[in-house]
Order: C-alpha cells, then structure tokens, then sequence
C-alpha cells in the first residue's frame, strides 16, 4: 500500500527534511521583510499624522476654501492604517507557517516532546489504556500527531486515539490518508490561518448554541424593533435640526427603552449565547471555504466534502454570514458607538437577526462542526504519514485473532535509538509469558505493542516493517498510580484495574491485554495464585496478549497451558564491568538477574 503511495508524491524522509527547511528559511526571509515594511509604514502613519495636526493648525482661522487640504493628511492616515492592517495580517500568517515548518523539522529530528497540544484535558485515569501507553501527556502520542487547527479536529482525533474504529472505517481512513499526505500545501494555508483554537476551546459550544429552542421569533416584534430604532434617530435629528422639542426625542427613547426592558432577558439569553463560540467562526470559515474548493478521489474524502451544504449554499458561506452579524453586534462595545447602539437598540436588532440565521441554519451547524472534525483529524494523520514514509498501514484481518508483527518498534522512539523485534501472538499461542532483568525493555515492548494497535485501528501507519491484526479492545495494566485522596494503594488500583481487563474480555470483541508485573505488590506465594489465575481467566474468555515479570516462577507458569503459552526474554550484558542492554527479545525464560548489579552500579553496598 505505501509502495503506491510514494508514487504519488511522498519523499524519502531526508528529502522531507530537507524540503522543510528550506521553506522554513523562506518563511523566514517573508515574515523578517514584512517586518521591515511594517515597520516603514508605522513611521508614515506617524508622520502623516504630525502632518495632520499641522495642516489642521494651518487652516484653523482660515477661510472654508483652505480646509479641503486637511483632508489629505486624513486620507492619506486612512490608507497607511489599511495597509498597515493588512501587512500585519500578512505577518502573522508567516509567523504560523514558519512555525508548521519549524514544528515538522522537530518530528523528524525527534525534538517535539514538550512543544506541542498535550491532550492533558482528555486524559482518563480510568481509562483501559490511555494512561498505560502513553496516549495523552508530555511525549505522548497525542502530542506526535495533534497537529489539528480546530477544536473539533482536536476533539476527534483524541477519540480516535482512544476508541478503535471498525476495520471498514480503518480503511476508509487510510484510503483518505494515501490521498491527502502529499498535500503539504494544504496543511500549511490551514495552518497559517489557525489563531490557537486547539486548547482550552470548548468543542461543542457552536453546536449547542445553534441546536437551543428559538428565544425571538415573532417577525412582528423584529419589525417593531426596527420602527423604534429608526423612528429615536429620526427624533434625535429633528431635536438637532431644531424641527421640533426635545421632548419628541425623549419620548421615543423611552418607548424604545420600554420594548427593549421587554425583551431584554431573551435578547441576553441569545446574545451570550453566541459570544463564547464566536471566536470559532473565522477559523471554521476558512477550513469551510478551502475544503470547499479542494479536489478529492477517496471515497470518505468525497463523502465529507458533499456534506458541506444546505440548500445549495456552502457552508462556508452561511458560516460567513454569522461571522458578520457577530463582528456587527460586537461593535456595540465601542466606546464611542456604544451610546448610539443604545438608542437604536443594536443588540435587540441582532438577537433577532441572529435567530433568524439559527432558525436557517442551526440544524446544519453539528453536521459541519463533525465534517470540520474528521477532515482537520484525517489531515492531522496524513501528516504522521507524510512524515513517516517508511511506516507501512496495516493489514487488517477479520478471519482469525491474530497480532503477526515484523520489525515492530515504539513510535515515540526517534529512529536513532529505536530496536525493532518482531512479535506473533493469537489463537495460537494466545500468551507471551516476558521474563527479563530490570531495564531489559519489557514495559517498552508492551507499549510498542500496544500504541501500534491504537496507531492502527486510528487508521494511520504503524511502526513496523509489516504488521497484520485483527479487532482488538486493548486493554493495559503497566502505569497503575494510586490514590491518596481515594485511599486506594499501588496494589488495590491494580486489581481493580484487571477486573476491569477481565470484564472487557467477556464481550464480543477479542481484548489484547499487556499486563507489566502482574501483581508484584504482594507476596510471590500469592502473587503466582492470582497471577495464573487472573491470565488464565483471560484465556477461557477468547482474549490474547502479553505479561512480564522478573519472578522466574511466574515465567514457569507457560509450560503448565501447552501452546496457549510461550516464554520469551529480553536480557543484559556485562561488559568491562558495565551492564549493557541490546532490547533484542529472545525465546525461553531469561536464566539470569541484574538487580544486585545495578545495586552496585549506583553505588550501594551490597
């Protein structure tokens, strides 16, 4: 499958690198000359506006005929405020896009733990895995691949990570994968355009607002909103003009007032309620308005796109419209505006505009917000694929449980550090029993096994020179924390967890469980009990998976269950006094313990 993916435009990942840096340096060299030209252009708006006050000086005691040429310095400090707008829009546009760049180089030269969106608000405690395999966190997962620029395709890609999808849905993912890796481009514009709509942004606030019950709906009212708003400027202009007394003026505005008193909580309802998506809205439009004019093959990618309207008009376009009714409401917050909206009851006239778009287009909001999601997700993915050329997809099997890996290695592993092993477990043998001496690699095989499962059935590449697997409901015991606050201790929390394992292997999905020292708070008369017990009522219940121990009389317990159960190690060496590991997995149970060595090698005396 990658094979005919690099035909289509993937580079080798030093050619990547390379492409990288080079549009970093350009980046660069556009936002440091825009800086310049920015810079130019305040100057001008300074001196023009010294010129101003100058000429305004000049024609102050001069005839009507001399005050034209005011209007010049005035003209000319409107010009200089736009393009100074527009040059710092510009910018900042740079800015983002040497950082997409800047933040791509980290991935390839593993450089990104600490640097990018964590996931820490979707991490679960309770959990199968999540905490285990290190999904969300400081050099998780999540923080690989989040290179999302909306909260919806934030929100969804964790969910992906966290939910394996069916085997359909895993290739109609990858299928969309082969298609957008190559489009770099693309992942740059949207990039460019993200204002940090990733963290700290509720997901469904858009959703919510645009799904409430209408608040204002009488067309009559709206139009009697209108009629007083109008009917107090046309009162204030005869008061000014002298065309009749103050008090038509006053009367009109407490009429108006009168009518807005008796809308006024509903009108706050809808207004509050659009002001905390309303940030969102220029985001969406511009990830709207450039999926809208892309050209897709993948069947999902179609699917998507097509989604993306109402009533013939693109979302984009009704997205825009309420971007615009937002940015005029919000104009009432201007001080010196904010006396004249008073008075011509500008919030009472955009609650009521505003429902009328809700009513138009509320019921399309969720639909798009979902499309947004899983485009900004697949896009996301497509780059973890653009980056990792070598990576293959996985084969997914649905005729057997099987987990069949060759060269299997940790993606959060930079490639100058990784070794590979090759795993293969399933309906035969269903177990790998992992002895080992400590710091051997177990734990980091388990975690390779499983993230490479969660990779997998994400729909992205997995870290491996080939894997095949079946559906599987992960399930780990490996990082077990206990609680002082909940009174729970090392040992309780680990229990409680493996209930949780055993629970899961009695649905209808296969449960791959990895389990690291099973059971190693207690003492190793009970522990071997409830160690073969808890594994082999896993067995009976169809599940398949991993543990490690260093307790050599738990690695005995394979030899009891025939082919269900294998023995493999990972051991060390001592070299000129040193203790060295290689993580290379061997077959049997691992004959010697470097506990005492290790002991001494910190400096106690043992």
């Amino acid at each position: 499958m990658r094979g005919a993916l690099s035909s289509d435009g993937l580079l080798p990942r030093p050619e990547i690198e390379t492409l990288y840096e080079s549009r970093l340096g350009e980046r660069t060299e556009s936002r440091d000359r825009r800086k310049r030209r920015a810079t130019l252009v305040s100057t001008g708006r300074v001196i023009v506006f010294g010129l101003g006050v100058w000429c305004a000086w000049l024609v102050w005691d001069a005839t009507v005929l001399a005050w034209p040429w005011f209007l010049v310095p005035v003209a000319g400090f409107a010009v200089l405020m736009s393009w100074h707008a527009s040059l710092r829009n510009d910018l900042a546009k740079d800015e983002r896009s040497r950082i997409f760049y800047l933040r791509g180089l980290e991935r390839l030269r593993g450089e990104w733990a600490g640097r990018g969106h964590q996931g820490q608000g979707f991490a679960d405690p309770k959990h199968p895995y999540a905490l285990d395999l290190d999904i969300f966190g400081k050099g998780s997962l999540f923080e690989l691949l989040a290179t999302t620029v909306s909260p919806w395709g934030t929100q969804r890609l964790s969910e992906w990570l966290t939910s394996a999808g069916a085997p359909a849905e895993v290739r109609a993912r990858q299928a969309a994968l082969q298609e957008l890796a190559p489009r770099v481009e693309l992942r740059e514009a949207l990039a460019s355009e993200h204002t940090g709509l990733t963290e700290g942004v509720d997901a469904s606030a858009l959703a919510s607002w645009a799904a409430r019950p209408a608040e204002l709906s009488s067309s009559g009212a709206r139009i009697l909103a209108l009629a007083l708003g109008a009917a107090t400027v046309l009162a204030g202009l005869g008061w000014a003009l002298s065309w009749w007394d103050r008090l038509v003026f006053f009367l009109a505005v407490v009429v108006a007032g009168v009518f807005a008193m008796a809308f006024r909580e509903r009108v706050e309802r809808v207004l509050a309620g659009v002001e905390k998506p309303a940030r969102e809205l220029s985001v969406l439009e511009v990830i709207l308005e450039r999926i809208e004019t892309e050209s897709f093959a993948a069947p999902r990618l179609v699917e998507l796109q097509r989604s993306l309207s109402a009533d013939g008009e693109p979302a984009s376009s009704r997205i825009r419209s309420l971007r615009r009714l937002v940015e005029f409401l919000d104009a009432r917050r201007n001080q010196m505006f904010a006396p004249i909206a008073f008075l011509v009851l500008w919030g009472t006239h955009f609650a009521f505009a505003l429902e009328s778009w809700r009513a138009r287009s509320g019921a399309h909001v969720a639909e798009w917000l979902a499309v947004v999601g899983e485009l900004d997700a697949l896009l996301a993915l497509s780059a973890y694929v653009y980056e990792n050329p070598e990576d293959p997809f996985p084969i997914l099997r649905e005729d057997a449980v099987i987990f069949d890996a060759v060269g299997l290695g940790h993606p959060l592993i930079h490639a100058d550090k990784l070794v590979r092993n090759d795993a293969r477990f399933g309906t035969e043998p269903q177990l790998l029993v992992v002895s080992g001496s400590n710091m051997s690699g177990k734990s980091t095989f388990l975690r390779a096994i499983g993230i490479n499962t969660v990779l997998a059935f994400a729909g992205a590449p997995v870290r491996a020179h080939r894997l095949e697997l079946s559906p599987f409901a992960v399930a780990a015991s490996i990082h077990i924390v206990d609680s002082l606050q909940d009174g729970i201790s090392h040992f309780y929390a680990e229990i409680l967890r493996l209930r949780q394992v055993l629970e899961l292997a009695s649905g209808s999905t296969s449960v791959m469980f990895l389990l690291d020292e099973i059971l190693h708070g207690t003492n190793s008369h009970d522990r071997s009990i409830g160690a073969e017990a808890v594994v082999k009522g896993l067995l009976e219940r169809g599940a398949v998976g991993l543990i490690t121990t260093h307790d050599l009389a738990l690695a005995r317990m394979a030899e009891t269950m025939g082919g269900a159960a294998v023995n493999v190690h990972f051991e060390d060496q001592i070299v000129d006094g040193k203790i060295e590991f290689d993580y290379r997995m061997r077959d049997g149970v691992v004959t010697k313990s470097n506990a005492l060595d290790l002991m001494r090698s910190v400096g106690l005396d043992v």
